[in-house]
């Protein structure tokens, strides 16, 4: 494992700062102490930062030379609504507020790299550090981009990675293509005609009309869309009735769809509508159907994937670069790979071993209220994203 020996030797300030981030977390677009903290560290640097992008963003640039190549780097700052449940000295002090994903370690990793980047400089052209807010939920990737991220910041590509929970600490893992699902929501409103329970013939009763509509969307799944095509249709939330001798008036239905194409997302919305009017149609209710949109699918680009491929493993080495199997989890950097080439790809977080006493009793997972990053990560995620930065720039095939 090569890391830079600079980055290396700061590694117990960056863990304090790391620490002092997971300690405040903010939650998407109203992380100001946070890129309060990222624009004052740049600029301690030297680094000119531009702020507002997305409302909480912040971009760095370090310039060097007269080329016109630049490539994009990328860190979430934001937390989420998770209650922590470590007592270590460094939780959260914001209640009810948590880094579960690791957001603050992403955020240090870049920062790792910008303040050796920026003391160096042995590339020839821009190295763009942004620090995206809400990506939990709150498509600050979109955000940015609708502030003109890529036109004041025109990048040739952009890279991000996320931290992963039992992929050792050392290991990577990528893939080209699809990685991540696309992030959709429904809510159905059956109608119907509330009654006495025990005589339930004088009205509509929306609950059995709820039942046959669940179950007729698995078949989407299994008779609609191609076997070798992934897609998932979870009902997750039912709300019906007030009490347990009446027949309700409305029964609500509220869950998520995932796909890696655009195309099965357009076929599962048409079948999931048409199903659900048909089914309230032949049970005389009515329905209102809702359909919403979140993230794309994740999709990595394979020239940028290949290069990050060769990259990481001159840096610990090919054996140490894995395969990343798909999730139907998602990610708004999906929304960055719709505009530039890139490669989104894993660092291994180890299995949970690394945590301070006082941690919580569930599992160093992601989303866990016992979750925390592993600081180990810090100088390998910084001479990672320093070797990458130079490489592109100045055009070396990795690791020569």
């Amino acid at each position: 494992m090569e890391l830079i020996e600079p980055i290396r030797e700061q590694a117990g300030a960056l863990q304090v700062l790391r620490r002092d981030l997971h300690a405040h977390p903010e939650l998407g677009f109203q992380e100001q102490r946070t890129s309060d903290l990222i624009a004052a560290t740049l600029e301690g640097w030297g680094i000119p930062v531009h702020r507002g992008l997305g409302r909480t963003g912040v971009v760095g640039i370090v310039r060097q030379g007269s080329s016109t190549r630049a490539v994009g780097l990328r860190a979430d700052i934001d937390a989420l609504p998770v209650t922590e449940r470590n007592t270590f000295a460094h939780a959260s002090v914001n209640p009810g507020r948590m880094h579960a994903c690791g957001h603050d370690g992403h955020t240090t990793m870049l920062l790792a790299a910008a303040s050796y980047l920026a003391q160096r400089r042995d590339f020839d052209g821009t190295v763009y550090l942004v620090f995206q807010p809400a990506e939990e939920g709150g498509g600050g990737a979109r955000e940015m981009i609708r502030d003109g991220l890529f036109e004041r910041f025109p990048m040739e590509a952009i890279f991000g990675v996320h931290n992963w929970p039992g992929l050792k600490v050392g290991e990577f893992a990528l893939r080209p293509g699809p990685v991540f699902a696309s992030a959709n929501d429904f809510t159905i409103v059956i109608r119907g005609r509330g009654a006495h329970a025990a005589m339930p013939h004088n009205g509509i009763d929306p609950v059995p009309v709820a039942c046959q509509m669940v179950q007729a969307f698995q078949t989407i799944i299994s008779r609609n869309k191609r076997p070798i095509d992934a897609g998932v249709i979870s009902v997750t939330i039912v709300k019906a009735g007030e009490a347990n001798n009446v027949v309700p008036e409305s029964c609500e239905l509220q869950g998520t769809v995932r796909t890696f194409t655009v195309e099965v997302l357009d076929m599962i919305e048409q079948r999931m509508r048409r199903i659900a009017e048909s089914t309230c149609q032949a049970f005389e209710a009515s329905c209102e159907f809702s359909f919403h949109r979140n993230y794309p699918p994740t999709i990595n680009h394979a020239r940028e994937t290949g290069f990050a491929r060769e990259l990481l493993g001159s840096l610990v080495g090919t054996g140490n670069v894995k395969d990343f199997e798909p999730t139907m989890g998602a990610e708004d950097f999906s929304y960055f790979l719709l505009e530039k080439p890139g490669c989104y790809f894993l660092i291994g977080n180890g299995d949970g071993a690394h945590r301070s006493a006082g941690h919580g009793g569930g599992p160093c997972m992601l989303h866990n209220p016992s979750y925390d990053f592993n600081d180990a990560l810090i100088p390998l995620g910084g001479s990672m994203w320093v070797r990458l930065a130079e490489a592109w720039l100045n055009g070396r095939r990795p690791g020569l």
